[in-house]
């Protein structure tokens, strides 16, 4: 390398920034202690800002355009470094470039369910998840919360640290809006829409500006699934014999998935003889013997209130929901 090349190496006289990938969200300028020459020509493309830094402070920011740096594009720099009377000569600054398009699909979720009154069920664990969309509102904000000494920051590094954040402010926004489970599904926009405000209180210190927030599932606990699993079942049908048939075909494909256990075969021939039984009595006209049909449905109808109690005594139905359905079955004896 000649003298030539050394002093023309030592000038920069070009600073900007060619975006490689879209996930970088911050990147430092690559100065490598050379000094700016007075005059150089700044380019900032859409959806990008330039800082300039002046021993860690904070000078000028630039928005989209092409600039010549000198002390009228300059003037907080200026201030700083008191060139009341102009500048010639090369200038030493850290110039970040940051990103401020939409980022979007961000990753969120409750890492604990959410416990919840509901109106049904009283006291449930509900878990959440979606995805939300940010971008850079203050670029000056923002650099002081995140830049720190790093030449290039990405927006995996920036969820990391909104995960914290996101998932109790949404849990308090579930709990404070009373919402049944059952209507959770249908209240995924409403919800959203309710927690966007809320969280961007706690961005704003960020300079981050939260565009979207969405919720794309949540889950219950098994029991409770199963639970209403069960009621939707028995909601279906519209009389005692329908859901004794529709119990019988459970026990039946129950039975089959296990043809080796002694129970299942147990269980399996005895459904079986009850659905051939059934089948003789539709083939025959319909003509059954009415003791034997009293006899069966009163015995489906005790065990259904067996299976009601166990759900009382585990805190899913309420006295009061319990007393209802057993005066609704005892009714049918």
């Amino acid at each position: 390398m000649g003298l030539f090349d050394f002093i023309k190496g030592e000038f920069i006289e070009v600073i900007d920034w060619v975006e490689q990938d879209r996930d970088t969200v911050l990147w430092k300028f690559p100065d490598k202690d050379a000094n700016i020459k007075y005059g150089a020509k700044l380019t900032v493309r859409e959806s990008q800002t330039a800082v300039f830094l002046d021993e860690g402070r904070i000078a000028d920011v630039f928005e989209p355009g092409m600039f010549e740096l000198d002390t009228q594009n300059m003037p907080v720099l200026t201030t700083l470094r008191n060139w009341d009377k102009g500048f010639k000569s090369p200038f030493k600054a850290d110039v970040y470039f940051l990103s401020t398009r939409v980022f979007p699909d961000l990753k969120w979720g409750t890492p604990n369910p959410v416990i919840m009154r509901d109106p049904e069920f009283k006291q449930v664990r509900v878990k959440a998840f979606g995805v939300y969309s940010v971008k850079i509102k203050d670029p000056k904000a923002f650099l002081k919360e995140f830049a720190g000494t790093a030449g290039v920051l990405r927006i995996h590094e920036i969820e990391e640290t909104l995960r914290d954040l996101v998932s109790p402010k949404f849990s308090e926004v579930l709990v404070e809006s009373s919402i049944s489970v059952m209507d959770l599904v249908g209240k995924y926009t409403e919800l959203g829409d309710n927690i966007l405000p809320v969280l961007q209180q706690d961005l704003e210190r960020y300079g981050i500006e939260l565009v979207k927030f969405q919720i794309s599932s949540t889950s219950l606990p098994k029991e409770v699934e199963e639970f209403y699993d069960k009621m939707t079942n028995m909601n279906m049908v519209d009389d005692m014999k329908k859901f004794t048939n529709f119990q019988q075909a459970n026990a039946i494909e129950k039975a089959a998935e296990n043809p080796g256990g002694g129970a299942g075969e147990g269980i399996g021939m005895g459904m079986g003889f009850g659905m051939a039984q059934m089948m003789m009595n539709q083939k025959g006209g319909g003509e059954q013997q009415p003791q034997n049909s009293k006899a069966q449905t009163r015995e489906e109808i005790l065990s259904t209130l067996k299976e009601l109690g166990g759900l009382k005594e585990s805190g899913i139905l309420t006295d009061e929901e319990f007393e209802a359905k057993k005066k609704e079955l005892l009714e049918r004896l």
